[in-house]
């Protein structure tokens, strides 16, 4: 036991003996690495850093600035950085004194910081003259301010505001937003007309605009800034625009407007915010107050990776710091405003680098052109300067403040615009694996909109039950089955009736959109013309705040016109339209020779040719052994002539024999019965149905004989027919009724109606009118509502809806085609006569099968003749060439008729054996031989 106790003890010894002498080493090593050091003494660059460490931006700045000069210092040789912070509020000349105290007291060398653009060209200003160079924290509002050559000495270290204001384009776009309120704090010595302007042309792609400016003062400017919020906020009431876009706002301040806003019901239903970086880059160190406040807004942050081991380097250093600089702060994850100022030193610390063991270092050596030559990665990404800014273009996380805190929607990049998701590789992101889309429609799902609203929201001031929308009717129409006024017992000051095709139209619309939402409404009818009701009382609406005594939309019979769409949005048009001049008819006259109208000249020459040669056929064909066609030549000619009209009617007695005459006569009744059955059809329709013949066919006559026209009293045909159609002669017409009246007494010649009133108009009175000339079209009747109002679109697809079911015929049939006065009358004019080519077919079947029978009929019997003439039955010599006996045997008959002879006589032919014969009897062809 004594001996283990002896070697424990001198173990003990041993080790402190061990530690004493390494801790001497240590000790010497120390040493003499201080007598090297004193012998290279370290070059110190100043660096002055403007912020304002009083806000949560501030304070991370700083931290990572410190950061980031302890790291280049840990590794430096050659090179020591110092900081010289200067504390500065939001007021520009507080930036441009600090800058001046630092580069007289502090000599330095470079000056990084600065909250906002204003103070940052102001200290470039001072930072020119001294020569010393400027790093920038705060985004440039535009990209084309030539800030080489009016700031040599500034580098903005920033990426600029475009791609964030293109960011918030991009999500209007997406959603079919037409109007939006910029909101914004003033700078503080007022004017800021930038970001506005590039706002503005960024929502002109996308088709919408501006339609009011929210401009907040700086809160330190105010003494009482909850009241004046207030009252600044009240004034978005006046606006139909529910689109608001916080385009910058200290955090103080949005913490009053949001909460202004919800009081005033503008985080409501059917509301929309989104919030620019300025504030979506500090909800992770916000209060639950202005989270509160602020559900369902959407929000733009700027990306970086949160999974690189740089940042999670940077994230561990970073929390060291910040706990022992800010204790009150529980928050202690940086954002990207930390990442920005610690980027700002390294682009600084890589210029020093890259001097390495460079003598006389000085000012020069940070010149501007220098820190853009180096390009790098930093913490918020590749940090390459081309064209006075940086190349790179950022990415935006698409956020919603929802519950707690809030939640990534996706992903946006001028590159490849919207994305589900990123994927990363090597620390770097994949493009070719984004899932990139166009619009944010299928992020839609995941977005909590303000009021909790299961939809997208109008971004409009949607009517309630307490504020229904204003509709405007028109109280006097010409034609009262569009829109009718009617007050209830008379009495004009007690309630109203509203009835019509535009009316039932309406709330047929309103059927369809009840499945998406309400739209309380009351009509109020408007005496005066369509012009005022439309130009007058929506202009009220768009240009003058507030809206009172003004319309939300217009119900009724108005046209789409080019200059109205100016100021006014239409619907889809429900009805088409055109203007065409309505004239006074006359009866036609009876024509003694209508019978012959129902065919052409030239189906009449085809009728009574094939009529002909089918009785000569048949009559060739049966006077050689029917008696019925047998007996003095004029008997037969009769005979033939009577047969053929009479079967015209199926009234012949005569009977044919022979079967080729059976085969031309059935053909030729099928082609009898067409055609007879076509000409009695027509002819009927001729005699039966009124032709309406219009007195006056051609404007340019009108135009000519400067005859009076009528028009409309309230409608714009009558600046048409003045500016376009050059006439002069012109009067207007109050009622549907006063028509009729001024035609007859002659005070107008002709009266111009738009198609849908024509269409009424002809319903009563096509007896007595028809609508002659061209069509002058323009853009149909539509319904009005404000400009940009999304009510419209959705009116619009509900029209094309009850276009598609078939509702939108019925209510036409219903109200503008129900008149039966004009079912024997005919408009269309002349009727076509039937012609010949809709017939040849059959012609030519009856004409074929008439030539086929008689060659049949002729071969037929040359051969019962050479069969005759070899048996010796045929005296003579009229074997087979007795068929030209056969086929000129009516030669004798033509010229006996032609020479006024008579009886039987033979031609011989003196120099040939042939013989011509005409006997007066058939019979005697067949006489046999001795």
């Amino acid at each position: 036991m004594a001996f283990q106790l002896l070697i424990n003890s001198t173990n003990i010894k041993c080790s402190n003996v061990l530690f004493l002498v390494m801790k001497l080493c240590f000790l010497i090593i120390c040493f003499l690495q201080s007598a090297i050091g004193a012998g290279t003494p370290l070059e110190t660059i100043n660096i002055g850093a403007i912020i304002d460490v009083d806000s949560r931006a501030g304070k991370e700045q700083k931290t990572a600035m410190l950061v980031a000069v302890q790291s280049f210092n840990s590794i430096s040789t050659n090179h020591k950085l110092t900081i010289h912070f200067r504390n500065t509020s939001n007021y520009p000349i507080h930036a441009v004194s600090a800058a001046e105290e630092l580069i007289t007291q502090k000599q330095v060398q470079v000056i990084i910081g600065m909250q906002t653009w204003e103070q940052a060209v102001l200290v470039a200003d001072v930072g020119k003259k001294a020569q010393v160079p400027v790093l920038s924290l705060a985004p440039a509002p535009n990209r084309h301010l030539f800030i080489q050559h009016r700031w040599p000495f500034l580098v903005p270290t920033v990426s600029d505001g475009f791609e964030q204001i293109s960011c918030i384009a991009s999500i209007i776009r997406s959603y079919h937003w037409r109007k939006v309120v910029a909101v914004y704090e003033d700078n503080t010595y007022g004017g800021d007309s930038e970001m506005l302007a590039i706002l503005s042309e960024a929502l002109q792609p996308v088709d919408a605009e501006i339609e009011a400016h929210l401009v907040l003062p700086p809160m330190s400017s105010v003494s009482d800034p909850e009241g004046i919020v207030r009252e600044e906020v009240e004034k978005l009431l006046m606006t139909q625009s529910r689109v608001f876009v916080v385009l910058r706002s200290s955090l103080s301040l949005a913490n009053h407007l949001f909460r202004e806003a919800r009081k005033l019901g503008l985080m409501g239903r059917d509301s929309v915010w989104i919030i620019a970086d300025t504030l979506s880059n500090l909800l992770d160190s916000v209060d639950t107050n202005f989270i509160s406040s602020a559900q369902g807004a959407l929000g733009t942050k700027l990306y970086y990776s949160e999974e690189a081991t740089p940042f999670l380097d940077f994230r561990r250093q970073f929390q060291k710091v910040f706990r022992l600089e800010f204790p009150s702060e529980h928050n202690l994850e940086p954002g990207i405003y930390a990442l920005q100022a610690y980027d700002g030193i390294t682009a600084i610390s890589k210029v020093v680098m890259e001097l390495g063991s460079k003598s006389n270092t000085s000012t020069s050596m940070l010149l501007p052109t220098i820190i853009r030559s180096n390009n790098f990665t930093g913490l918020t990404g590749d940090i390459h300067f081309h064209n006075e800014s940086l190349s790179s273009p950022p990415m935006f996380r698409i956020v919603n403040v929802v519950g707690k805190s809030y939640k990534e929607l996706g992903f946006w990049s001028s590159s490849f615009n919207f994305a589900d998701s990123l994927e990363l590789e090597n620390g770097k992101i994949n493009f070719s694996a984004v899932d990139g889309v166009q619009t944010m429609q299928n992020m839609t799902a995941r977005v909590n909109w303000p009021g909790e609203l299961d939809r997208i929201p109008k971004g409009w001031a949607m009517p309630s039950n307490a504020n229904p929308m204003k509709i405007g009717v028109p109280g006097r129409t010409v034609f009262q089955k569009f829109v009718k006024v009617d007050w209830v017992d008379n009495d004009k000051n007690g309630e109203r009736k509203y009835d019509g095709f535009c009316i039932d139209l309406f709330e047929e619309i309103l059927k369809l959109l009840e499945q998406e939402y309400a739209l309380p409404y009351e009509f109020y009818p408007y005496n005066g013309s369509y012009d005022q009701l439309v130009d007058h009382f929506i202009k009220l609406l768009v240009y003058m705040k507030p809206p009172l005594n003004s319309f939300d939309a217009v119900v009724g019979d108005v046209t789409i016109l080019a200059e109205r769409s100016n100021d006014v949005d239409f619907t889809q048009p429900y009805a088409e339209s055109g203007l065409s001049m309505l004239v006074p008819v006359k009866n036609e006259a009876q024509m003694p020779w209508m019978f012959v109208k129902p065919f052409t000249r030239n189906m009449w020459i085809a009728t009574f040719s094939i009529m002909f040669y089918t009785m000569i056929v048949v009559w060739y064909i049966e006077h050689q052994t029917n008696e019925q066609f047998k007996g003095p030549r004029k008997d037969q000619l009769v005979t033939a002539i009577w047969f053929t009209f009479s079967t015209l009617f199926f009234a012949h007695r005569e009977n044919v024999r022979s079967n080729s005459s059976k085969a031309v006569v059935m053909m030729w009744l099928f082609l009898v019965f067409v055609v007879t059955s076509s000409y009695q059809a027509a002819l009927t329709s001729i005699l039966t149905v009124r032709r309406l013949e219009p007195r006056t066919t051609d404007v340019q006559w009108v135009r000519k004989t400067n005859a009076t026209v009528g028009c409309d009293s309230d409608s714009f045909v009558r600046d048409y027919l003045q500016n376009v159609l050059q006439l002069r002669n012109i009067k207007t017409i109050d009622t549907e009724e006063a028509y009729p009246a001024e035609f007859e007494s002659g005070n107008i010649t002709a009266a111009f109606l738009e198609l849908p009133y024509q269409k009424v108009f002809l319903g009563e009175y096509c007896n007595e009118y028809t609508a002659v000339g061209p069509t002058y079209r323009n853009g149909g009747l539509g319904f009005v509502f404000q400009k940009g109002s999304p009510i419209a679109r959705d009116f619009s697809k509900a029209i094309l809806t009850l276009q598609e079911n078939g509702k939108l015929r019925s209510l036409v049939e219903e109200w503008l085609e129900s008149s039966m006065n004009c079912s024997s009358v005919d408009e269309s004019g002349n009727p076509e006569s039937l012609r010949f080519e809709s017939f040849w077919v059959l012609y030519l079947i009856s004409g074929s099968t008439s030539t086929f029978c008689f060659v049949y009929f002729i071969t037929k019997r040359c051969w019962k003749r050479q069969e005759a003439y070899q048996n010796g039955a045929i005296v003579g010599d009229k074997g087979i060439k007795g068929i030209v006996d056969m086929v000129v045997e009516l030669g004798p008959y033509l010229r006996r008729r032609s020479m006024g002879r008579a009886g039987t006589f033979a031609q011989r032919w003196s120099s040939s054996r042939w013989g011509l014969v005409s006997p007066t009897d058939p019979s005697e062809h067949f006489e046999a031989a001795p």
